[in-house]
């Protein structure tokens, strides 16, 4: 028996069901009604759940605890010196490693300093720059969408407004945006069979598309090298101000973050969104009404609702007490953004679809602290873009039908929508 179990022989500490295996992706593709029993159960119990293992090899081999309660993932997020985010984002192989080496499974000082790094090029400052572009793409989907007419909503309209806007700031061509696409699905699919045939060929298929893209930044850094241009790749491999610079690999590591969190996460905010309005009309209705006053709060409520990330992972560095709960160094927690942003103790009737909510402390993008989606305002920028031009447009789309739900643990993501107008 490990030291983990010794202390918690089982989960089901409330005398219920014991909880399920958060990283079973067949959880999240549970009805949502069913989610929200799963997860109002583990906030009613004083402490956190803990979850045996299901494996007994790997950095889970001991299991790991749910953090479901909205206050319980804030202290933790506020606390890096005690909760490591090492392997933040799951199990990643050694094989894995020069790929997902990124200052999202950093701590400081090298976190701090990949961070300042980036920021120059992704930070507030570039808001304006962020704005123009995300208006400019924007107008081009909404345009093309109305002249193709109905269909698909996620592939033409979602999934290319965030690659469209990225690749525009990093000079990668629109001959490449399928490149791009079907590789970060492939990697953010990994588990559902329509992107890969068996688990057992899981990690083969993320090994080979992250190389993929680990060979096209590598080109496209040397390019910059040699001849730079006015976007964000040339001011990346360049040496900043202060004599800091990325590395090859620290650049091909941020690079498969950047499509992978940066196109993913918006686009799948993106899609719930059109099934949001479609289910409750009289908030589209309100966002129509006047949409400048609206758009703020709205894309804030989209993202409590959607949560495009599920949970990320973190390791308890040293013996510590976190909200009345005694926690052992090595002791692996799950950050379940969904349940935080559904918590009643944070927010007044949490399933309700309200686009004037305010205040609104929802996680989607983490919890304040070092490690606070450097991207939270690109993402805000896109979805309110994209937004604004398609009910200007297209006042009374909506979704038809069900959509299509990608199996995976880590992210809450459409494959295919329909929409109709």
């Amino acid at each position: 028996m490990s030291p983990t179990e010794a202390r918690f022989p089982s989960s089901g500490t409330s005398g219920t069901a014991p909880a399920p295996d958060f990283l079973d992706p067949s959880f999240w593709l549970r009805p949502h009604e069913e989610r929200a029993e799963v997860f109002e159960r583990l906030r009613a119990l004083p402490g956190p759940e803990f979850v045996p293992p299901r494996l007994p090899w790997g950095p889970l081999g001991n299991g790991y605890y749910a953090l479901a309660k909205h206050a319980d993932i804030l202290e933790v997020s506020r606390r890096p010196q005690d909760f490591s985010s090492e392997g933040a984002t799951g199990m990643v192989g050694p094989e894995l490693g020069e790929f997902y080496g990124s200052m999202i499974t950093m701590d400081n000082p090298e976190h701090a300093r990949l961070r300042r790094i980036v920021s120059r090029s992704f930070g507030r400052n570039m808001a304006p720059a962020f704005e123009a572009m995300s208006r400019e793409v924007a107008r081009g989907l909404v345009a093309a969408l109305v002249e193709r007419g109905p269909g698909d909503f996620v592939r033409p309209v979602a999934a290319d407004m965030p690659i469209a806007v990225l690749s525009t700031m990093m000079g990668i061509p629109p001959d490449d945006y399928e490149f791009l696409f079907e590789r970060t699905s492939t990697i953010m699919g990994a588990l559902d069979p329509e992107f890969v045939a068996s688990p057992e060929e899981a990690a083969a298929a993320v090994l080979g598309a992250s190389r993929d893209l680990g060979d096209y930044i590598a080109g496209l850094r040397e390019d910059r090298l040699a001849h730079p241009r006015a976007d964000v790749i040339t001011r990346l491999v360049q040496v900043q101000e202060d004599g800091e610079q990325l590395t090859g690999q620290e650049l091909v590591s941020f690079f498969i973050l950047l499509v992978n969190a940066g196109m993913e996460t918006t686009r799948n905010a993106i899609s719930r969104a059109l099934v949001l309005f479609t289910e409750h009309p009289e908030q589209r209705a309100l966002l129509v009404s006047d949409f400048e006053r609206h758009a703020k709060n709205a894309v804030e409520e989209i993202l409590r609702v959607a949560t495009p990330i599920n949970w990320m992972r973190r390791t308890a560095t040293r013996d510590c007490d976190m909200n009345g709960h005694r926690f052992h160094e090595g002791d692996q927690v799950f950050l379940l953004y969904w349940s935080a942003n559904h918590d009643e103790k944070a927010f007044a009737d949490p399933y309700r679809f309200d686009i004037t909510r305010d205040p609104n402390p929802q996680l989607s993008f983490g919890a304040p602290g070092p490690h606070f989606c450097l991207g939270a305002h690109l993402a805000r920028i896109e979805i309110a873009a994209l937004y604004r031009e398609l009910l200007a447009a297209l006042p009374e789309i909506r979704s038809t039908g069900e959509p299509s739900r990608l199996a995976s643990s880590f992210v809450e993501g459409y494959k295919r929508l329909d929409c109709t107008f």
